[in-house]
């Protein structure tokens, strides 16, 4: 019989801005567990510190830094994990101070893509982002090097050759793997131009609200789906025919809050799929507290990706998984979030606004039929435009 492996154990680290809202900082620190829990380490306790900007150096202040230090070494935590992407200086400072491992969210992310990615094209993608990532940080992976004494008696002398011939030999990687990337965005260009004559519609949204289940459901498909972030990597394209009417369905990599830039630049010929659709259901957890941070997360990356202008159809599914807390009659106090109903946000602005929408529950197949319907409807008209003079559809 196997021994289970033993779970790594860490401590979150955050800085709470002036100007930010504690409970949106709970949220952010919420979801670095979930992104933890992704890599089975599991989180003992928080650190948070309210400053106007992470300090420069040591990301917290001095006295905090202590504190977390003390408290890692006295319960032997494996690994401090801090919610932004610390800068190389920052990264060598605390790990100069701590006593266990030091991952921020870029490290955090990227480790994830790289134990999800599948294909060999997926984890081309994730090594150009790790290599890039990496580059800048060589230096802090050198120091025990760096005391060795070179040939000549000076100190440091062969540690430095030996970070200058390491990131010579990642530069040489980083540009091997850019050509196999541009060798493969040709490939899928030609697929993409293949398919062309085809409605070509792609769901986007946050990492986790359920973008492959959907998939499944309308493409009859079995794309990967769980419930844990980032659990498809690769960009799946299925053609589904409602009725009539064929169309090519695109399930795409999740979004997410602080997505490293490494990640977007070598997720760019995925990125395409979004870019080149005619359509864009963006999918949101209706069930989580932040759904209206997420939205504007991924509205944010579309416009930065050159995909702001689509049309998009807003699918708020998970209502089988909403909750409310319902106010006391006598309670006079202006309704927040948590009060509202699921009635009360179908009602309100997101319901009436420019962008068409519906509430739905992929798992438990609710309002299904209407998304069907709604969908057919927006396809048919996108194809008669294209073209006019198709008399199969009538």
């Amino acid at each position: 019989m196997v021994a289970p492996v033993e779970r790594e154990r860490a401590v979150l680290v955050a800085v709470v801005r002036d100007n930010q809202d504690p409970r949106q900082a709970k949220e952010y620190l919420d979801e670095l567990e979930f992104l933890a829990e992704t890599l089975d380490i599991d989180t003992e306790t928080r650190f948070t510190q309210r400053l106007p900007q992470p300090s420069s150096k040591i990301y917290v202040g001095p006295g905090k830094l202590e504190e977390i230090s003390v408290y890692c070494k006295e319960n032997e935590i494996d690994v401090a994990i801090f919610d932004d992407e610390l800068s190389p200086a920052q990264t060598r400072n605390i790990e100069n101070a701590m006593p266990c491992r030091i991952l921020d969210r870029t490290r955090l992310i990227l480790d994830i893509f790289m134990s999800r990615a599948q294909t060999a094209y997926a984890k081309t993608q994730v090594q150009l982002a790790n290599y890039e990532y990496m580059l800048p940080r060589l230096a802090g992976l050198w120091t025990h090097l760096e005391r060795q004494r070179g040939g000549t008696g000076t100190r440091g002398g062969a540690g430095e050759r030996e970070i200058e011939t390491d990131r010579r030999i990642i530069r040489n990687r980083i540009s091997k793997l850019k050509e196999d990337l541009k060798k493969i965005d040709r490939q899928m260009s030609v697929q993409r131009s293949n398919r062309s004559s085809m409605v070509s519609v792609a769901l986007v949204g946050y990492t986790n609200v359920g973008k492959s289940t959907l998939m499944n459901l309308i493409s009859k498909s079995e794309v990967f789906a769980e419930n844990k972030l980032f659990a498809t990597l690769d960009t799946t394209v299925r053609k589904v025919v409602f009725d009539n009417l064929p169309f090519l369905l695109t399930d795409t990599v999740g979004f997410i809050r602080k997505l490293p830039t490494e990640l977007i630049e070598s997720f760019k010929s995925t990125l395409d799929e979004v870019r080149e659709a005619d359509l864009l259901i963006h999918v949101v957890d209706i069930s989580h507290p932040q759904f209206e941070d997420q939205i504007a997360v991924v509205k944010q990356i579309l416009q930065d990706i050159g995909a702001g202008d689509k049309p998009v159809y807003l699918v708020f599914n998970k209502v089988d998984a909403y909750t409310y807390v319902k106010k006391d009659d006598d309670d006079l106090t202006p309704a927040t979030r948590e009060n509202l109903s699921l009635d009360d946000l179908k009602k309100s602005w997101m319901a009436k606004g420019d962008t068409p929408c519906i509430f739905l529950s992929a798992r438990e197949k609710t309002n299904i039929e209407k998304f069907r319907s709604d969908l057919y409807g927006m396809v048919r008209e996108i194809h008669a435009g294209r073209y006019p003079f198709n008399n199969f559809l009538y």
